[in-house]
Parts: C-alpha cells; sequence; structure tokens
C-alpha cells in the first residue's frame, strides 16, 4: 500500500455516542477517503433508523453494528427491516447464534435489499469479543485457547454463506489459513501505537494488522476521543500506507 486514501479505505471509524449532531459533524469531518461508520447498539438505540440515515448523510458507508443473536425468526426479521430501513453497507450477527439463525439473516438480506433495489450489505458474523482473553472464555464454559473457538466459528460462519466475520488481529493468521482469502476479517481492537489501550484485551497496531492481513479496520476512540479527529485520522493514514 503506498498512498494514505488506500489506507483510509481500510478503516471504519466506530461512534460510539447518544449525542446525533455530534455524530453527524463528527462523519462530517472524517474526510471522503474513509472507509466508513461504525454505528453501534448505543447510538441506535437514541436515534433509530433516521439517526443513521442522518449520519450516512456525509457519504459514509455504514457498518451497522448491533450483533443480533435470537432465534432465527427473529433475527431475520431485525435483519430484514435494518437492510431496508439503514441500507448499510455491513451488518453483523453473532456466530454463536448457530447455523440456523446465520443461514437466516443471510437470505434476510439478501431479499431485503432486492426489494429495495439496492446492494446487499455484507453479512458478518462476531466469533469472540475482543474485550475477552481465554479466562473469560474459560468463565462462561467455552474452554481451550480463543484462537480455535475463533477458527470454529469462522468455519462455521463461512460455510453458513456469510460474508466474513469480526475477530482480533491475533486470530488474523489462523482464520485465513482456515478460510482463505477471499473470507472478510473485520478486526476491531485496533489501537495506534500513540493510543491508550483502553478496554481491549487482543489489540494490535493499525500497520500489524493490515500487514498480517485485515480487510477492514475498526477503530474508535483513537480518532474520536482525539482533540483532532481529521489529524488522528491522518496519523492512522501515513502509519498504514506502506504496510
Amino acid at each position: 500500500m503506498t498512498d494514505t486514501s488506500a489506507a483510509l479505505s481500510r478503516v471504519f471509524c466506530a461512534i460510539d455516542t447518544t449525542d446525533l449532531d455530534h455524530a453527524a459533524g463528527l462523519a462530517g469531518r472524517l474526510g471522503p477517503s474513509l472507509g466508513g461508520v461504525k454505528l453501534g447498539l448505543e447510538f441506535v438505540n437514541a436515534h433509530g433508523p433516521a439517526g443513521v440515515r442522518k449520519v450516512a448523510e456525509a457519504g459514509h458507508p455504514i457498518f451497522l453494528d448491533l450483533k443480533y443473536h435470537d432465534i432465527p425468526n427473529t433475527v431475520a426479521g431485525a435483519v430484514r427491516a435494518a437492510t431496508g430501513t439503514c441500507q448499510p453497507f455491513m451488518l453483523n450477527v453473532h456466530a454463536s447464534g448457530g447455523r440456523a439463525m446465520m443461514e437466516a439473516a443471510r437470505d434476510a438480506a439478501a431479499s431485503a435489499a432486492h426489494a429495495a433495489g439496492i446492494a446487499k450489505p455484507l453479512v458478518i458474523a462476531v466469533t469472540v469479543l475482543t474485550s475477552l482473553d481465554d479466562a473469560d472464555l474459560t468463565a462462561v464454559g467455552q474452554y481451550g485457547p480463543t484462537v480455535s473457538q475463533v477458527v470454529r466459528l469462522a468455519r462455521l460462519t463461512q460455510d453458513c454463506g456469510l460474508d466474513g466475520i469480526v475477530c482480533s488481529a491475533r486470530e488474523i493468521t489462523a482464520v485465513r489459513a482456515a478460510c482463505g482469502r477471499d473470507f472478510k476479517l473485520i478486526v476491531p481492537g485496533i489501537r495506534p501505537s500513540w493510543s491508550e489501550t483502553g478496554d481491549q484485551k487482543r489489540i494490535m497496531t493499525p500497520a500489524d494488522a493490515i500487514r498480517a492481513g485485515a480487510d477492514y479496520l475498526v477503530i474508535g476512540r483513537p480518532i474520536t476521543g482525539a482533540a483532532d479527529p481529521a489529524e488522528a485520522v491522518a496519523r492512522i493514514a501515513a502509519e498504514i500506507a506502506d504496510a
């Protein structure tokens, strides 16, 4: 990678706030080359689809990070509604919801997009949250190293016909070996060398994650918590431009 525009196209900025004006204003200041904006439970619970559409006016693709996990019929309905009302570039479910749930989400996204005459969103699955480590998994009855659980869920996700997974940067190599190059890897828990770790346990710098094979990086507080978010974005782009 040799230019900052290409670097930025791999970055989604996580905007976690209930302040609609702040979210929309921040999205408008992040520059046209950014890969997109991630909106999650905090924002969507406060403002719903109308808020998502307001932030999307800045022109950035939307990663709708709602992590659906319920019975297949309920998840299908939620994905169908989200696809039609928010028109996201990407949305996610929990892989631990199982095969029937993931297949229902896949089919609902495709049918809703077709009905609305829009591009089908990428449907990806969360494997193991980046706030968890081996001890946390053991505490909830999921034994074995974290990477084994991630790979197991990644294989299931791919077999269900979804587009990719969310995983930490530390599992990229193992998932690539198991699922191949065309399977999308969306990687949160990214922290530039100059930022604080926060509550993430399985983290990596942007440059190292890109070198490892990440498709998209999700970066929140290093950008949104910066005194100058646009300057933080520029620093991140410079960091990964030659990765």
